[in-house]
């Protein structure tokens, strides 16, 4: 039930190779609208990627060493106190061209790994965008965070007729003649009754799963408390 990045990434990707001038890839990222392009070398495996902020901090050295009295924005400056990011800085900041402007190695993705997974990348490296690779690290897609919303543009029926195939009839040894479901702008609502606590449990977590699903409001109720319980209580 979960997403693959298969199903929602961009196949027609713009990329540069390393030897691209730095105007170019500026043309290159305007022309298609994107914050970011993967740098590919002649077989087409990913070996880096030009953003909008790595053009723009050479424009902002080039402003900071050659403007008397130039003071960089607050967030800049706090960020250069870190000596590792300054050296990077610095270095793209000399660069013409994309290999010597480009962040590397790149974060990516594979075609089959989840929408979940992919949002944990960006978010934990600070990315808009992933680039999509093969087995063998070629370029395949790229994945945005417009495209991870896509799972969430789903009608309310359709919602509902998945979790009723693919959680409610489908989980076996579990009696859900008695659960009531009811989505409403992708909430899912679970009412009614089971045999065991367990059940109940399994089948909201099962739902969150659901692609589309916003959330899961588990109203459910049992017969028989299965959970274990902690010695001495």
């Amino acid at each position: 039930m979960r997403v693959k990045i298969d199903t929602v990434m961009t196949r027609e990707v713009a990329s540069v190779n390393g030897s691209t001038p730095f105007k170019d890839v500026a043309e290159v990222l305007i022309a298609h609208a994107v914050s970011a392009v993967p740098v590919v070398d002649a077989e087409g495996h990913v070996v880096g990627v030009v953003s909008e902020a790595d053009l723009l901090r050479k424009e902002e050295f080039r402003e900071q060493f050659y403007r008397e009295g130039y003071q960089p924005p607050l967030r800049a400056r706090l960020r250069d106190r870190v000596g590792r990011e300054r050296r990077r800085a610095a270095e793209t900041a000399h660069g013409d061209t994309a290999a010597e402007l480009m962040t590397s190695p790149a974060v990516t993705t594979t075609p089959d790994a989840t929408t979940v997974e992919a949002a944990r990348l960006m978010d934990g490296h600070g990315v808009k965008r992933l680039p999509v690779v093969d087995e063998d690290g070629r370029l395949v897609g790229v994945v945005s965070r417009h495209d991870l919303l896509k799972v969430f543009v789903r009608q309310d029926g359709d919602i509902a007729r998945e979790v009723r195939e693919d959680v409610l009839d489908a989980t076996i040894g579990v009696d859900t003649d008695e659960v009531r479901l009811r989505v409403d702008n992708g909430v899912v609502t679970l009412g009614g009754a089971v045999r065991f606590r367990s059940d109940a449990e399994i089948l909201a977590r099962m739902t969150q799963r659901v692609n589309g699903v916003v959330d899961v409001i588990d109203e459910l109720e049992w017969k028989e408390d299965d959970t274990p319980r902690w010695a001495g209580r």
